[in-house]
């Protein structure tokens, strides 16, 4: 079993950065930055694959988030650019079993971290 520990989150104004870090403790496919905001379901943000060749992006962050990762930390990040207050919420990172295939706009991983939260004021 996979391990996945988020970190990065806190307290951001309005148009302001914070980078996400998801360590995980073994080797993982496809990763995803899933976000819950309060009241709302749970949306996936971005996702990407292990090589990297496929990365999808929620409309709603296209041009200001950024997924990546080294395979060779094991570890997922999310850059967030010009944040806005809608982008509160709890973040949280999953990763599917290494070896498995990409699937475009999966929403079940195998794997998931505790989440970190990220507030953003006006």
């Amino acid at each position: 079993q996979v391990q996945l520990v988020e970190s990065g989150g806190g307290l951001v104004q309005a148009g302001g950065s914070l980078s996400l870090s998801c360590a995980a403790s073994g080797r993982i496919g496809a990763v995803a930055w899933f976000r819950q905001g309060p009241g709302k379901e749970r949306e996936s943000v971005a996702a990407m694959s292990r090589g990297g060749f496929n990365i999808e992006y929620a409309e709603s962050v296209k041009g200001r988030f950024t997924i990546s990762r080294d395979n060779n930390k094991n570890t997922v990040y999310l850059q967030m650019n010009s944040l806005k207050p809608e982008d509160t919420a709890v973040y949280y990172c999953g990763a599917r079993q290494y070896g498995s295939s990409w699937v475009s706009g999966r929403t079940q991983y195998d794997y998931w971290g505790q989440g970190t939260q990220v507030t953003v004021s006006s």
